[in-house]
This record gives C-alpha cells, sequence and structure tokens, in this order.
C-alpha cells in the first residue's frame, strides 16, 4: 500500500514542503504540503519532480577509487583509506595550502552541506578556500559586512506587508527567490499588487517576473549601480530622503551627497539607456510610497559593480527608512541560528586578510574567488594547489574559463569528490563520494531561514530509510573529516559531532551572558536528544537559538534586545523550542512575521550603520569613470529556467525540453542587422573564446542585449549523465577568461559583457 511522507524541498531557496507518495522504497508522487506552516501547498515543477531525482539510474550508489588510471567501485573503507593516506601526508610534505577545497551550490540545500565543512577547513588548515558565493551573492555578503558588520546580516524585503516593491536583476517567478526564501513568490507579488501595491522591474528582458508588474524598465546591463546612484542621489537633491530613526544609528549620512554628486539622473540617463525623467519618476515613488522594499539579485551582483549595487540598495532602503521596517526590508531571526546579543561596538568586518597565490586577489569572508582556482593549480611554486576537496560542486560548468580548470584539474596531485553524480567535475576525482537520495536524507534549512521572509522553523527526518549498502549524508562528510586529519580508524565519524556539542556548551558555561553559566558541561550533553549527531546538534542549536528553551536554565524565548517583540506570544516556541517541540509538529512551527531588530545585528566597530566605509569610497571613482564608457555594441546576459538550478537538474527527464533550452535569445532588431534567423546558428565570441549555438529570436530581450542560459555544456567524456549529455547545450562560462571580477567581492562578471555575433551556414 502506498503511504504518504513529509519533506522539504532541498531543490532551490523557497524550501517548500513537499508530500512525498512512497511505495515500498520508491518516491512515485510529490504534491505540496497544505498545511505545512511557510509554504502552504505551493509547489513548482521542480518539486514536483522529486521522485524523479531521487530514483535517477546515474546516481551512483558506492564509492569509486582510481585505479590504473580508471575509476572502480570500492567499498566505503578502501574510499576513506584512500583519502586517509593521500591528502595528510601531501600536507606533512608541502603544508597545509597544497590543499584546496571548494563548494558547490548544492551545498546550502542539504544539512551536511551546512555541518561539516567548517570543520573540514579547520581539519586542513587551508586557507585556498572557494565557493559558488563569487558566481553569485558575494557582493551582498561584502556589502552588508561593510554596512551592518556582519556579511550574513541581509535584509530581505517584508514581500507579505509591502506597499512597493523594486526588483533589479531578479526573477523570482521563475528563480522561486533567492536570497530572500519565499515560497509562492509569484502569488506573494500578485497579492501585493491586489491590494493596491506597485512593483517596478528592472531587468533587460521582459521576463515573466516583468510581465506581472506595474512598470518595467529595461537599462542597458551592467548599469544597475549607476541608476541606483542616481535614485540616490535624487533622493537627496531632492529632499525626498526620510531615514527616521535610521539617521540616529548611521555614520555617513551628512557625506553622502557629495559622494554621489555626480551621478545626476541626467549624467547616468546614457549609460543606463533610460531617460532623465525615467530615473527622476522612479525615486519620486519610492520616496512617496507609504512602505517600500528594494531588492536586487542576480542580475545585480554578478556585473562589474556588484558590491556597489548591493550597498546601494541598503543606501535607498536606509533613506527612505524602509531598512529594519515592517513593510520594508527586514533582518529575519532563524531559529537554529545564534540568539541576539547586546547591542554595541563588535569586531566589525574586514576585506583582503589574506591574498591569492599568484594573482593576489583579496579574500571576502574568507573566499577567495572561485575564477583564480586554475591558476592556483596550474602555477608552480610554493602553495601551490596540489590536492582538492569538491563537495557538490561542478565548476568546469560553473566557473569561467571550464577548459582551462578542465584542464588543471586533471593534473591534480589527488581530488576527492563528494557528489552523487559523475559530471563534468568529479570525474576528474580520485575518490568519489556518493551521498544516498534525498528522500533518505534528514532535512532542515540552516542557510535560507536566515533569508525567509517570515520567521519560522521545520524540520524532516528521511522519508525512506537508508538502504544497507549506503552511508547518510553527515556520516560522510564526518568520516570525511577524520580521514583528512589523518585519525580515520581511530576515532568513530559520531566523535566529529560530540567534539562540536561539547565545544560549544563549554564555551556557553563560561560565558558569564549565557544562561547557562556556570553549568556543567557534560551534564547538558546528556540532556541532548535526538537519533544521531546531526540531530542532537540541532537540537542544541534549538535549545540555545533566539526561541530555544535553553535547557530551562532561564532566559525567555527571544531573550535579548528587542525580545518583547521576537518571542512570539502563544503556541509551541512560546514555551521554548528543542528538537522534541519541533518533531512534534511535523508541518512546522510558525514564529511570527519578520519584525526590526536594529541595533542587535550590527557589529560594526562603531556600533551604527557604517554608510560609507573606506572600501566603498575608493571603489566610487571608479563608478564615475564609467559615466564615460562608450557603451558595447551587443552585451550577454544569463536567464533562469524554472524547471533548472544551475547545472544541477539537468539529468531529470522531467525537467528537461519545453523552454528549458540551452538558445541564444536576439531581439527581431538585431537579428535582422545580423542575418540572424529564427532556429538558426550564430557563433558567439567574447574575450575568452566562442560558441556555437542556436538562435532563438524574441523581443523579450531588449536591443543590443543576448541571452543565454548558465550551466549547460554537458558534452565532456567521462562524465555519466545520460539525460544531459544528450542534449548538452553550451557552456556559456567559456566565453569568459576570468580576468574580470568584481574587485571588492571577487565575484565573476557573469552578466553585462561584451560579445560578437556572426551567423553560421
Amino acid at each position: 500500500m502506498p503511504r504518504t511522507a513529509l519533506r522539504i524541498c532541498p531543490l532551490c531557496e523557497a524550501t517548500c514542503g513537499l508530500t512525498l507518495t512512497i511505495e515500498g522504497t520508491t518516491v512515485t508522487g510529490a504534491r505540496g504540503d497544505r498545511e505545512d506552516v511557510f509554504s502552504r501547498g505551493f509547489i513548482c515543477p521542480k518539486g514536483a519532480a522529486f521522485g524523479g531525482l531521487d530514483a535517477d539510474p546515474d546516481r551512483l550508489r558506492t564509492p569509486l577509487v582510481r585505479r590504473d588510471g580508471r575509476l572502480r567501485e570500492a567499498t566505503w573503507d578502501e574510499a576513506y583509506e584512500a583519502v586517509a593516506a593521500a591528502i595528510p601526508a601531501l600536507v606533512r610534505e608541502c603544508g597545509p595550502q597544497s590543499v584546496g577545497v571548494v563548494l558547490g551550490n548544492p551545498n546550502v540545500h542539504t544539512m551536511a552541506g551546512n555541518l561539516y565543512p567548517p570543520l573540514l577547513l579547520k581539519a586542513l588548515g587551508t586557507r585556498n578556500f572557494f565557493t559558488a558565493s563569487t558566481l553569485d551573492q558575494m557582493p551582498k555578503h561584502v556589502s552588508s559586512g561593510l554596512l551592518f558588520g556582519d556579511p550574513f546580516a541581509i535584509a530581505v524585503p517584508d514581500l507579505d506587508r509591502t506597499d512597493f516593491l523594486l526588483l533589479l536583476g531578479a526573477n523570482p517567478v521563475e528563480s522561486n527567490g533567492s536570497l530572500c526564501t519565499a515560497p509562492d513568490f509569484p502569488g506573494r507579488l500578485k497579492a501585493l499588487r491586489a491590494r493596491g501595491g506597485t512593483l517596478v522591474v528592472v531587468d533587460p528582458r521582459r521576463t515573466r517576473t516583468a510581465k506581472l508588474a506595474d512598470l518595467h524598465l529595461a537599462p542597458r546591463p551592467g548599469s544597475d549601480a549607476l541608476l541606483l546612484a542616481a535614485l540616490a542621489h535624487t533622493l537627496l537633491a531632492e529632499r525626498l530622503a526620510a531615514p527616521g530613526a535610521l539617521a540616529e544609528r548611521t555614520e555617513g549620512l551628512g557625506e553622502l551627497a557629495e559622494a554621489l554628486a555626480r551621478f545626476t539622473p541626467e549624467a547616468v540617463a546614457p549609460a543606463c539607456d533610460l531617460t532623465a525623467a525615467e530615473i527622476r519618476d522612479l525615486a519620486r515613488a519610492l520616496a512617496a510610497a507609504p512602505t517600500a522594499a528594494v531588492y536586487g539579485r542576480i542580475g545585480s551582483c554578478t556585473v562589474e559593480y556588484g558590491t556597489l549595487a548591493s550597498w546601494l540598495i541598503d543606501v535607498l532602503n536606509i533613506l527612505t527608512g524602509n531598512l529594519d521596517r515592517p513593510g520594508g526590508a527586514l533582518f529575519p531571526l532563524p531559529a537554529a541560528g545564534p540568539r541576539p546579543r547586546p547591542a554595541g561596538p563588535g569586531k566589525g568586518f574586514a576585506l583582503g586578510r589574506w591574498l591569492s597565490r599568484v594573482s593576489g586577489h583579496p579574500e571576502a569572508k574568507s573566499e577567495l574567488p572561485i575564477a583564480a582556482l586554475a591558476e592556483e593549480i596550474e602555477t608552480p611554486g610554493e602553495g601551490r594547489i596540489r590536492a582538492l576537496v569538491a563537495i557538490a560542486a561542478n565548476p568546469v560548468l560553473s566557473a569561467p574559463d571550464g577548459r582551462r580548470l578542465d584542464a588543471a584539474l586533471a593534473g591534480l596531485d589527488f581530488m576527492v569528490s563528494i557528489d552523487p553524480y559523475l559530471n563534468e567535475t568529479s570525474r576528474h576525482a580520485h575518490v568519489v563520494l556518493p551521498p544516498p537520495p534525498p528522500s533518505q536524507s534528514a532535512h532542515h534549512d540552516f542557510a535560507f531561514n536566515g533569508f525567509a521572509i517570515r520567521n519560522q522553523v521545520r524540520y524532516s527526518r528521511p522519508a525512506v530509510p537508508l538502504e544497507a549498502d549506503r552511508l547518510d549524508e553527515c556520516e560522510i562528510h564526518a568520516r570525511l573529516v577524520l580521514a583528512v586529519s589523518g585519525r580515520y580508524g581511530s576515532a568513530a565519524p559520531s566523535a566529529v559531532d560530540e567534539m562540536v556539542i561539547h565545544g560549544v556548551l563549554a564555551k556557553e558555561t563560561a560565558d558569564p551572558r549565557s544562561p547557562l553559566h556556570g553549568q556543567d558541561p557534560q551534564r547538558l550533553a546528556g540532556l541532548l536528544t535526538g537519533d544521531d549527531g546531526p540531530e542532537r546538534r540541532l537540537d542544541l542549536m534549538l535549545r540555545l537559538g533566539p526561541y530555544g528553551d535553553r535547557f530551562g536554565l532561564g532566559g525567555a524565548p527571544g531573550a535579548g534586545p528587542g525580545a518583547a517583540e521576537d518571542a512570539p506570544a502563544s503556541g509551541a516556541a512560546a514555551e521554548g523550542l528543542s528538537l522534541d517541540r519541533l518533531l512534534a509538529h511535523p508541518h512546522g512551527i510558525d514564529l511570527g512575521p519578520l519584525r526590526p531588530r536594529l541595533p542587535e545585528v550590527l557589529r560594526t566597530r562603531s556600533g551604527r550603520i557604517e554608510l560609507l566605509p573606506d572600501p566603498i569610497t575608493a571603489e566610487l571613482p571608479r563608478l564615475r569613470a564609467a559615466l564615460a564608457d562608450r557603451p558595447a555594441t551587443l552585451v550577454l546576459v544569463g536567464r533562469r529556467h524554472l524547471r533548472s538550478n544551475n547545472s544541477w537538474l539537468h539529468n531529470v527527464p522531467a525537467l528537461t525540453g519545453g523552454s528549458n533550452r540551452c538558445t541564444l535569445q536576439v531581439h527581431p532588431e538585431d537579428a535582422g542587422r545580423l542575418g540572424l534567423t529564427e532556429g538558426g546558428m550564430a557563433r558567439i565570441t567574447a574575450d575568452g573564446g566562442s560558441l556555437e549555438v542556436p538562435v532563438e529570436v524574441t523581443d523579450t530581450v531588449r536591443t543590443g542585449v543576448v541571452s543565454l542560459p548558465h550551466g549547460w555544456g554537458h558534452d565532456r567524456d567521462g562524465a555519466r549523465l545520460s539525460v544531459a549529455s544528450a542534449a548538452p547545450g553550451v557552456n556559456v562560462n567559456q566565453l569568459l577568461d576570468g580576468s574580470l571580477l568584481d574587485p571588492l567581492s571577487g565575484t565573476a562578471v557573469l552578466n553585462g559583457f561584451p560579445v560578437e555575433l556572426t551567423p553560421l551556414p
């Protein structure tokens, strides 16, 4: 008989609740969980295809170890013994910098990917750390770090209460949102308009999101920072700025007008390809709205001035008084996050504490640009990366100049990959450790609850029992930590989790500010519940978090600054959260709407919002110089597909075909000028190389702009992706040589770069 089980969807940032239909151990269907406290039954095509991903026959079932140049099936012990024999010896011989770590996007969609990589990095002692963040959201982390002192203090739009929403470079109808966790984003945008609100979309493409808008502006790609600077200039010049109570908590307001003096609407309009009147009207509408939120995503981050654009988004929210205000942009308070600390000066945020070895790229948030990974492997000398640990990462497709990185990976002394597939990157590994399908894994969203538009907490245990020949994904990671630290075979994987638990409790019981001060950490550890180490760690985080029960030792849920506002008034969380209490609520626990959290979130050295930090001030002259740049005739932007997520869902038949195709979208006027035809082929060329791609003629993209989606190019020998390789597409990032980066964040410029097109017979 079929049965049902609940599971939080791990396939995008919306984190929708699913109800799975299961026959035996096979997921045969997925629908939205109508009782889920956050998603209320919403589901997208990715969630509906959960079973297809879960049962993909190309998923690896057993570890692979390279022998005699070929990857062959091996036992788990054989795989870890190979890691334990190679990496500790290399570190002893060549030092910790000889090992690099690269994390891909799927890491933030799993419990293991959130809990264990920090322990891996600590065990290795390496600074050669790369993630997908420098292909995506790192500018937002950097701007938030500089403004608020914490790179994770990212304010999200209060979608359900705002009167005016300005979206830049975002297509949440198809992406489901990013750095803004919001199930049913399309429905929330429609509700905004239904209650009389205004939606403005700024995007060079007429996306499905733009089609919902009251106003769609299609500026020249890459001009987001200039447009935002002109909006801020207009607010200041016309005395429309009204920061209200934020003025007392902000440094640099008085100097901002001078810093932005050159960015008048008239000066910016030619570079943006908008009129000065359009810019002024938008600024005035933003200022006049009862509440408003400005939100930008990947299109405003993966451009030459991504950090400045991210900074200016918060500048506008501050100038209009909408930061930290209901209906504006607010800071979430996740249940498994740190509990609020007293307001006051903090450590602040620093950039460039160390530099990459070859090109001297500054670190940001302890990460180096992933665009620099190939040169760090190729270039001889002390500190060269000779071994790589890749976790759920496919940088051969996602990073610039994949051919160069492909060749560099082939020259590594050793590589270990945690990945369910033999893909374009993991095919180079000496050891591949495959995690089980998502139905066999527990799930809690550590990362995305920090960007959620409503405070809530949910947890789902595995829907299907773990197969006998598999390891739980958390155990795979824990064993890897032991193997690279030379402890494999001498300690149980559970020792990794217990080490973390006892370390946290030792710190808490020694902290005079903690409700656990003076308690016995061993006794407290004995009170934790859970079936395994990861559940015990989750229990600890919930108990010590902002809504936690503090082991019954005092400090009401939500204790700390703003406690009266943050604490739920009634219900399960009012008694204090723990794993047991969460398990008793399988559809989750609603913790209430977002509430103001300033000044508690501030960790700057001044204890205030630092509106004009030195790195931003030093970067503004470069933006001013861009006013005189002559725009390229033709530039490229990416695009999102509703049934895709980067490179890792192209092997699921239900998620391919239809509109999810790798085509080059060209405006009819440009197609006519260049001699391109619908369905014909074109060669597209940029600094990194050229590609041959089918043409799709459409007026949904503006003139002077072409669009090619990201994550394709599944045509390399050795990968085992039967569905993806049947319609491989081309890798858009091969058009880039990796030299063009946003200097503050190290983020690769993936949008708005010049290209040339020629028709092919």
